[in-house]
């Protein structure tokens, strides 16, 4: 796939790129050393550099999109940080920090909770257990909210009653899509222009006919794009950045107008995560 990005001038009929702004961690510590989700094997080895290879592409690639991209300093000891979207929700300002289910990622909710104050937040700190924006995305004027494995129910009334927005519950019922941002793909948020990609099976059945009801044109990746976390992906509303190996996936893109970037993060695969999961955006 190509990483090539289009001309403003040239891009795709009816898609609009909007400018984000978004906050990154650069994996200077990754490695995989325990196991809390099926992706992670600690006796295979990982290849830091090559990790860092890899996430300084995508940092590129949102740098030439015009992206407003912020950095967090890694702490040793807490590989997983380069997941920067687990960190926060942040929206109108607030960043709603992350209380994390497993005791090894938990110093991290902490460590982003101070990065957002230092940088101007008003800072919510979290009375349930959520994951950020892995298990909270904004779609129009709702959000949706993943539960199952990682964040819990209560963390969605909390986000309901904190930002004053409709909250849109999602079960997750397979191990290997533990967060929303794995099985769901925003590729345009803007209110009236609601579009999204996702995986049906990773929802129960209740969530299934939601996501139905309320996007009835959504794209419906496959099962090999969804296992490369090929739904793992960015959008600015017309470039949509997503793993390399996910060609159905990019078939589809193209063929709704959008212009897919293909990027290779396969060793951040072996943590778990991908292109999303490396990008929280900070909404003001």
């Amino acid at each position: 796939m190509s990483s090539i990005l289009l001309e403003p001038s040239s891009a795709p009929t009816g898609r609009v790129a909007t400018t984000r702004t978004v906050l990154m961690c650069r994996p200077e510590h990754f490695t995989v050393s325990y196991r809390i989700n099926p992706w992670m094997h600690p006796h295979v080895p990982t290849d830091t550099a090559l990790a860092v290879r890899q996430w300084e592409e995508l940092y590129r690639i949102y740098r030439d999109l015009g992206f407003e991209v912020h950095l967090v300093d890694p702490i040793p000891g807490l590989p997983d940080m380069v997941y920067a979207a687990n960190g926060g929700f942040v929206l109108d300002n607030i960043a709603y920090g992350a209380s994390f289910q497993y005791a090894e990622r938990q110093p991290e909710g902490p460590a982003y909770m101070e990065w957002f104050r230092a940088n101007g937040f008003d800072v919510a700190e979290p009375a349930n257990v959520n994951e950020g924006e892995g298990d909270f995305l904004l779609v129009g004027d709702v959000i949706l909210a993943g539960t199952g494995f990682r964040s819990a129910g209560d963390s969605h009334g909390e986000v309901a009653r904190l930002f004053g927005r409709e909250v849109l519950t999602l079960t997750l019922v397979d191990p290997a899509f533990y967060h929303l941002d794995t099985a769901i793909a925003v590729l345009d948020p803007t209110p009236g222009a609601e579009d999204i990609a996702y995986l049906p099976k990773a929802f129960d059945a209740a969530s299934r006919a939601a996501l139905e009801a309320r996007f009835p044109d959504a794209i419906l990746v496959s099962d090999e794009d969804a296992a490369v976390l090929g739904l793992n992906s960015f959008s600015d509303g017309a470039n949509v950045v997503i793993a390399s190996r996910a060609t159905g996936f990019e078939r589809q893109l193209r063929e709704r107008g959008y212009n897919p970037i293909g990027v290779d993060l396969s060793e951040l695969l072996l943590g778990g995560g991908g292109v999303k999961c490396c990008t929280l955006e900070l909404r003001r």
